[in-house]
């Protein structure tokens, strides 16, 4: 297995109380698989990936417990200088803000040609060819001549496709996109993905695809991890998901999706608001929101079911859920 998360709790101290962000995830990934990560804002998405690469911010962030393995070496016991060497090289991240991850002052050549200066010992001049043959490789028109362009001189687009050279450019193992296409339009929203996996097939790399829009995931992903207030609450194969959901916030989130076939109808939206990491409801945490809910919710926290072999589902009644009966 490339990359196993299990039973990984953070917390962030604030003002107001501890803020449980992760609580208990649980997922692995392996050589050449995507896992898509979803869920609404402050599920705890991001906070797990930050965890993963060892860029969390401490503090105010604690990882309380759990485990993250990589190619069987638990990362959270290494040493801080162990794993810089991992970052860039093995593992890598693409930020959803490409504009405010890239050095405004450096060009896009002499970002791209620093990896292979620090982590490959090349020369200032061979390391810029290979920023021209990466700025080729994702796409972007005269790479020869734009090498030497400012981040700010690139539209949205080109700017993710450069983010996208910077993470693939040493051939890491494992690659984290944390919302790579947001604040795209849809046809660039495309391009940019079916790049992600025209290029993690020939690299044979591990994806975790970090996302709020499930429509981004169904021809890109082979699992798929649903989160909500910092649990996973569904785990299951991509098509499973999206042909029969085994739990109520995932069902939410796939009827949320605009359709052609209910144009002019009313878009549905779940209910209510994601809870205050500080002050989680006891019992099931989408129980306030859930049109399922009864009182065993609302007392006991539902385990990860298993629906079978390869799936699990945090409903205490899944069963109903999986077979459409939302009463």
């Amino acid at each position: 297995m490339l990359l196993e998360v299990r039973d990984l709790h953070v917390e962030f101290r604030a003002r107001d109380g501890i803020a449980r962000a992760v609580n208990g995830v649980s997922y692995a990934v392996d050589e050449g698989e995507t896992l898509a990560v979803l869920g609404e804002s402050g599920s705890g998405k991001s906070v797990t990936a930050q965890a993963v690469m060892g860029i969390l911010d401490m503090p105010p962030g604690r990882i309380t417990g759990g485990e993250i393995l990589f190619q069987g070496r638990d990362l959270l016991r290494m040493k801080e200088e162990e794993r810089r060497e991992l970052r860039g090289a093995r593992m890598a991240m693409i930020f959803q803000d490409a504009l405010s991850a890239l050095n405004p002052v450096l060009s896009v050549g002499e970002q791209l040609g620093e990896l292979f200066t620090v982590h490959r010992g090349m020369s200032r001049k061979a390391a810029r060819a290979r920023a021209v043959e990466l700025m080729d490789r994702v796409r972007i028109p005269g790479a020869a001549q734009r090498v030497r362009d400012y981040p700010h001189q690139f539209s949205g687009g080109m700017r993710q496709r450069i983010m996208i050279a910077m993470a693939l450019a040493l051939e890491p193992a494992l690659v984290i996109a944390d919302e790579p296409t947001t604040a795209l339009d849809v046809t660039v929203q495309a391009q940019v993905m079916d790049l992600l996996a025209e290029l993690q097939r020939e690299y044979r790399m591990g994806l975790v695809l970090i996302t709020h829009d499930l429509g981004v995931v169904a021809d890109v992903a082979d699992r798929i991890a649903v989160m909500y207030a910092g649990r996973i609450v569904e785990s299951a194969p991509v098509h499973d998901i999206y042909k029969a959901p085994a739990h109520p916030y995932t069902r939410g989130l796939l009827d949320s999706i605009p359709r052609l076939d209910l144009k002019g109808q009313e878009l549905y939206a779940i209910k209510g608001l994601p809870p205050n990491l500080t002050r989680v409801p006891a019992g099931c945490s989408f129980h306030p929101r859930c049109p399922m809910a009864r009182d065993v919710c609302r007392a006991e926290v539902p385990p990860l079911y298993e629906v079978s072999e390869d799936r699990g589902s945090a409903c205490h009644f899944w069963r109903e859920c999986l077979d459409g009966d939302e009463r």
